[in-house]
């Protein structure tokens, strides 16, 4: 590389890059130089993030002047300007270390807007409710993640500007409107959403919101590199032994919005079944929003065959993109996706989380595919997979016996799979206390954020009411080898009260509930498990023997 170069264009890097450039910035690399549809940007060094964290959490010398030398590149790509009032160029600020890490690190999208870009863009796009979203998602995120990061309060207190505080206000103005859906909500009452999440913010931090966007992509930059050594990072890093010496790239790209209109709209897939492994695209949609919407599961999206019959143009670019990136990469791939008034862009790709059974079914079918050597398979299957594969499952007809006694609750997507039986505990610290005193606990929530990984990581299984099995629950859940049922919609939870209801009945804090991932199905009480059949995993068998006659 040459000498102290710190900032890349995605022109300038390829998917071997992953210490420098990390695997979200080596991926959007190779993905450009592919020729796929891949927003412009730029790649900051995990390199640098080493630099600043050693300064004491201070921007290295230079290093903004380096990352304006690239934004104007990626100005001239796109035929806009950062700031400019007339044809404003919005960026997403993104983590992106060596090793996925999903959730755990920060995001901030639509930086740029202020008051100024904000007219431009509405001008721009002749839609007022779409400008006054996108700045609303924005004051949001910026308070939440960047403002709660790198400021404090006048008397050097922290700030108090999380998220469900924004949230409040979004819902007490949907219960005005009487709306169900923040789609449903008018310009009108987005516009009175953003100045009072203005007001907030200087309530907090004795400022107003920040207008200049050099300056917000300063501090985004360095909320981006704090959040490497953040609670949630350093407890995902520590169960899945990433060194913390790596650092993590920072990744700024050219805006693309999903929420324009009803032929806008985002996307997550895996070009394969992360549950079973099966060889056929696994994707979710959602029109009208943006990718924290899909990932954060505050709406619960469409499935493939819904987009299809939406959208067949973008479906078969897609599918055809998707088979392109997994034959090139040889494995398994997670790709997040936009359309924007009918264009599509591809966000990024990365290999994709996978269950222990759909781990060892993808890399039996790439050798007879002739994608990878047996050699490779069995690598790509650790032993604490094949370790999951024989934990006990429900018993059938315990579970029968369990639905003629009524206690079948709800069913929602089965999100990962397997099963779990404990206690039903209502948020994260509280299931981190417990599963760590040796209580077995199921992580029930409205649906899971980031914050939630060290209760997730003590739990024996997690229920969401909200969210697709793309969301961060599923994700995560899968990755860990942890039963997970999400978008249980049926169920209505109550956090202040610890308690959630169905159908009349309710299930309190500390009583026994047990999920079963592989079908969706939620139970009152304890269900009996047994030993797996390995008869029934001829994958299993086949690896197990290659490993034998490499062995020999």
């Amino acid at each position: 590389m040459p000498d102290g170069k710190r900032v890349y264009l995605f022109s300038e890097g390829d998917k071997d890059q992953k210490d420098l450039l990390g695997g979200k910035g080596a991926n959007l690399a190779e993905m450009t130089n592919l020729g796929l549809p891949v927003p412009p940007g730029f790649i900051i060094t995990t390199a640098a993030c080493n630099d600043y964290n050693e300064r004491g959490k201070r921007m290295p010398p230079g290093l903004m002047e380096e990352v304006r030398k690239a934004l104007r590149h990626v100005e001239t790509a796109t035929g806009k300007r950062f700031g400019d009032r007339r044809n404003p160029l919005l960026v997403s600020v993104r983590s992106g270390a060596k090793f996925s890490m999903p959730g755990m690190m920060d995001t901030v999208l639509n930086l740029g807007l202020n008051d100024d870009t904000l007219a431009g863009l509405i001008a721009l796009t002749q839609n007022e409710r779409f400008g006054y979203d996108a700045y609303r998602r924005f004051i949001m995120m910026f308070g939440d993640i960047v403002l709660a990061s790198v400021a404090t309060r006048p008397s050097g207190a922290p700030l108090s500007l999380d998220r469900s505080r924004f949230e409040a206000m979004m819902e007490q103005m949907k219960e005005k409107r009487g709306v169900r859906q923040d789609t449903d909500l008018t310009a009108d009452d987005l516009k009175a959403l953003v100045d009072k999440y203005k007001a907030l913010v200087e309530k907090e931090w004795g400022k107003p919101f920040p207008s200049d966007p050099m300056k917000q992509l300063e501090m985004a930059i360095m909320a981006v590199f704090n959040s490497w050594m953040g609670k949630r990072a350093v407890d995902y890093r520590n169960y899945e032994r990433i060194p913390p010496t790596l650092g993590t790239a920072v990744n700024v790209q050219t805006m693309v919005f999903g929420n324009m209109g009803s032929d806008s709209g985002t996307g997550v897939a895996f070009t394969r079944d992360p549950s079973t492994g099966e060889d056929q695209l696994y994707a979710e949609y959602l029109v009208n929003a943006q990718g924290e919407d899909v990932v954060a599961g505050v709406r619960t999206p469409m499935k493939l065959e819904e987009w299809h019959k939406a959208d067949p143009a973008n479906y078969d670019r897609f599918m055809a993109i998707a088979r392109r990136i997994e034959n090139h990469y040889r494995d398994l791939m997670d790709i997040e996706f936009t359309v924007e008034r009918g264009k599509l862009w591809i966000l990024q790709c990365r290999v994709g989380k996978r269950t222990a059974r759909a781990a060892v079914k993808i890399a039996v079918d790439m050798v007879a595919e002739g994608h990878i050597s047996r050699e490779e398979a069995i690598m790509r299957v650790p032993a604490a997979s094949i370790d999951q594969l024989l934990l006990p499952r429900f018993d059938t007809k315990a579970k029968e016996e369990a639905v003629k006694d009524g206690r079948l609750l709800a069913r929602g997507l089965n999100a990962s799979p397997g099963a779990a039986t404990g206690i039903a505990v209502f948020d994260a610290d509280r299931a981190e206390e417990l599963g760590k005193s040796g209580k077995h606990v199921v992580l029930v929530r409205p649906e899971t954020t980031p914050d939630d990984v060290h209760g997730m990581l003590a739990s024996k299984g997690i229920l969401t009411a909200r969210g697709g099995a793309t969301s961060h629950a599923a994700v995560v859940a899968r990755g860990l080898g942890l039963p997970c049922v999400a978008g249980c919609e049926s169920i209505r939870v109550n956090e202040a009260k610890r308690v959630f209801g169905v159908d009349g009945k309710v299930i309190k804090e500390n009583d026994a509930i047990s999920i079963d991932g592989t079908s969706g199905e939620v139970f009152a009480g304890d269900i009996k498990t047994i030993d797996p059949d390995l008869r029934k995993e001829p994958e299993l068998k086949t690896l197990l023997g290659w490993a034998d006659e490499i062995r020999r």
